[in-house]
C-alpha cells in the first residue's frame, strides 16, 4: 500500500513560526512533525510515500531527501505557489498513488494510530479514522453508525485526518482546488464511507498553544 502525506498548506494559524518554515517541519519531541509519520508508515510496512508541495516546499525536499533515512521512498507531487487544498492535492497526486487503495495522513497532526491496523472494507470506497471531539472542535464532523460514517447534527465525532481511499472515490472531480470535504460528503451520502473510532493519542498542531501542549504531553510520555 502507498501513502500520501498532505504537506502543502500555508499553516496560517501557526504563524509566525510558519513564516520561515513549512508546518510539517515544525519540531515536536525533538523531531519534525512529518518525521514521526514517516517512521510510523515504515513501521506499518508502507514503502512508497507521496508528499505534496507548495509553501516553502524546497525546505521539505532538502530535509527529507528521497526518504531512505526513514525506510521509505518519497515521491513529490508539485502544486505550484497556490496549494490545491486537500481534495485537489489528492486528486493531483493520483497518478503517483493509483491503482490500489492508499492511505492519506495530514502531516500537521501527531498521533499514535497504528497505520498497519487501518483497513478499507471491500464494500467501501473510503475509510475514515475518527476521534472523540477535541476541545477546539466540540461539534465534530460526522457520525458513526454501524461502521458507516453518516452526516447528522448530533452525536458526532471528529475526522482524525487519517483515511484510506480508492482512486475511484475522486471520479468526477476535475483538476484544480477543492476541499476533501466535498468528496467526503458525496461519498457519505452514497453510503460509501466506512469508519472507526480511535481512542488513543491525537493532536492537531494548529496553533502555537497546541504545539506547546503537545510538547508537554510527549515529555510526560517519556
Amino acid at each position: 500500500m502507498k501513502a500520501m502525506l498532505l504537506a502543502a498548506g500555508r499553516g496560517e494559524r501557526l504563524r509566525p513560526i510558519t513564516d520561515s518554515m513549512p508546518k510539517p517541519l515544525v519540531r515536536v519531541g525533538g523531531r519534525p512533525l512529518i518525521a514521526w509519520h514517516l517512521t510510523r508508515l515504515a513501521r506499518a510496512g508502507v514503502r512508497e510515500v507521496v508528499i505534496n508541495l507548495s509553501w516553502l516546499g524546497e525546505q521539505l525536499r532538502a530535509a527529507l531527501g528521497d526518504g531512505r533515512e526513514f525506510g521509505v521512498r518519497i515521491h513529490w507531487s508539485e502544486e505550484g505557489p497556490v496549494p490545491l487544498e486537500t481534495g485537489g492535492g489528492i486528486r493531483n497526486a493520483l497518478p503517483l498513488l493509483a491503482p490500489g487503495p492508499f492511505l492519506v495522513v495530514s502531516a500537521d497532526i501527531w498521533t499514535d494510530i497504528d497505520f498497519a491496523h487501518v483497513h478499507l472494507p471491500p464494500e467501501a470506497q473510503a475509510h475514515l479514522v475518527l476521534i472523540e471531539n477535541p476541545p477546539h472542535h466540540p461539534r465534530g464532523d460526522f457520525g458513526l453508525d454501524g461502521g458507516w460514517v453518516v452526516d447528522r447534527d448530533s452525536d458526532r465525532l471528529t475526522y482524525a485526518n487519517v483515511g484510506l481511499y480508492r482512486p475511484g472515490f475522486f471520479d468526477g472531480f476535475g483538476p484544480g482546488r477543492f476541499p476533501l470535504l466535498s468528496a467526503l460528503r458525496r461519498g457519505i451520502d452514497a453510503r460509501q464511507v466506512s469508519g472507526e473510532l480511535h481512542r488513543g493519542e491525537w493532536c492537531d498542531v494548529g496553533t502555537p498553544g497546541r504545539l506547546a501542549e503537545l510538547e508537554k504531553r510527549l515529555g510526560a510520555l517519556e
